[in-house]
């Protein structure tokens, strides 16, 4: 029998679709995708990461000239990351850091090898020392679907409004999801913004799955932890990162609470110690202490496991946090904007009636989990808690601005009204010296006695 007349040239049509969508099993691609860029700590230093499908040279090419030849190189090394799904998908991790770059310079690159690069990108090295003035933006539980933020993020950074992003845990909702494809379909999605600004991370309850494997694997932080838990130096701040998870998540092992709280003590003495050159502590971790949502996560128990530790009485971080007088505490999980009045041990601790957050005498704790996210807004409570200031159950995200060694300044975007600032606050100090601004072991830095 005879085919009918055009089913050859349908069948092609439709293979050579398939192939197109699907891509070819013989030939997966060499191309660069997924860009995004960190800052491991060293001043003058870049990382660039980015995934192939099968495995090529890692390189950066990078310049001065928007257009042109980029006659600086660096080359580095990728590691393969099987996802933990049936599927066992295999993906190439590539990272090169970039070093000796000049403070404040802008730079175009491109990464990948002669089987394929990436389109060129542009970032701007961080400034060295203690005295310029960064902003951030901050957020956590984005999504990659519902990310109600991104097309502002993304206006703002082509806009060159941010030095770096803090992306406070919760990421694809979930990246291990379809086989770790939701993951890839997220950090394509962030390529705009990450691409161009350091984007520093912390785990969230939403990348548990195979041990943290996926968040592991695609980002890279600072420090030996696998981006669980490290610190960084930014202007006149240091910022501590760490997990809340080892916290909930007990199967992966008890000692990481341990490890972490004994390692979080030890960083948190040196950034007593070195409050001449930088005198702000910032802390940035997924779930809460504190929240008046209207829900059963932790923040709403009054003995929180974040809080009060495991057993309410083992490594809890309150207490740590209060002694060593961290300044600012950055949450998110609870998916709307909350900012409390200084605060410890459920007592508020506001420097003045006129002037609440100068000289506070406990931290300040913001929670920023509405940048988007499939699962949508948390309500709150009906009736807010007395410790709690303002209250935004709106899709957004935060700017943060550490204008010096004395004041940062806070803004909350909306972008249900179209990025309209609804709540603008700044926290200062008045102690200078590095023997007010460091906390003794009985307690805040302002604490009367």
């Amino acid at each position: 029998m005879h085919p009918l007349p055009g089913y050859w040239s349908c069948c092609s049509l439709l293979l050579l679709f398939s192939l197109g969508v699907q891509g070819s099993p013989g030939a997966p691609s060499a191309a660069p995708e997924q860009v995004h860029l960190s800052y491991p700590g060293e001043p003058g230093s870049m990382t660039v990461t980015w995934t192939t499908w099968v495995p090529t040279r890692s390189e950066v090419q990078f310049g001065l000239q928007p257009s042109g030849p980029l006659p600086l190189r660096a080359q580095g090394t990728f590691v393969p990351f099987v996802d933990g799904g049936i599927l066992r998908r295999k993906l190439y991790i590539h990272r090169v850091t970039l070093r000796k770059l000049l403070p404040g310079v802008q730079y175009v690159y491109r990464c990948g090898s002669a089987q394929g690069w990436s389109r060129r990108f542009r970032f701007r090295a961080l400034k060295n020392g203690a005295h310029w003035s960064p902003r951030l933006a901050v957020f956590g539980d984005l999504g990659a679907d519902n990310p109600k933020a991104l097309p502002r993020l993304r206006r703002d950074t082509q806009q060159g409004m941010y030095d770096a992003v803090l992306h406070v845990g919760d990421f694809a909702y979930n990246m291990d999801q379809d086989n770790a494809r939701v993951g890839d379909r997220f950090m394509r999605l962030i390529e705009p913004v990450a691409a161009s600004l350091p984007y520093m991370t912390c785990p969230g309850n939403h990348e548990e799955r195979y041990n943290f494997s996926n968040y592991k694997a695609r980002f890279s932080m600072p420090g030996d932890n696998e981006g669980l838990w490290y610190s960084w130096d930014l202007g006149p701040a240091h910022i501590i990162s760490f997990s809340t998870e080892v916290y909930f998540f007990l199967h992966y092992g008890r000692h990481l609470v341990q490890r972490q709280f004994r390692w979080l003590e030890s960083d948190l003495q040196k950034a007593n110690k070195n409050r001449a050159a930088r005198p702000w502590i910032i802390t940035m971790g997924h779930r809460p202490m504190y929240c008046s949502n209207a829900d059963l996560d932790d923040c709403t128990r009054h003995e929180s496991k974040v809080r009060k530790g495991l057993q309410g009485k083992l490594y809890g971080l309150e207490d740590l946090f209060y002694k060593y007088g961290v300044d600012l505490q950055l949450w998110a999980h609870e998916h709307s904007y909350e900012r409390l009045w200084p605060i410890y041990n459920y007592q508020v601790f506001n420097g003045s009636g006129e002037m609440p957050y100068t000289n506070p005498r406990g931290p300040v704790h913001i929670i920023t989990g509405s940048a988007g996210c499939e699962e949508r807004l948390t309500p709150f409570a009906v009736f807010p808690r007395p410790w709690s200031a303002v209250r935004v159950k709106e899709y957004g995200y935060t700017r943060l601005h550490i204008l010096n060694g004395t004041h940062i300044h806070i803004q909350q975007v909306s972008d249900d009204q179209d990025g309209k600032i609804v709540d603008d606050v700044w926290v200062g100090t008045t102690l200078l010296h590095s023997s007010d601004r460091a906390r003794c072991p009985q307690g805040f830095r302002h604490q009367e006695a």
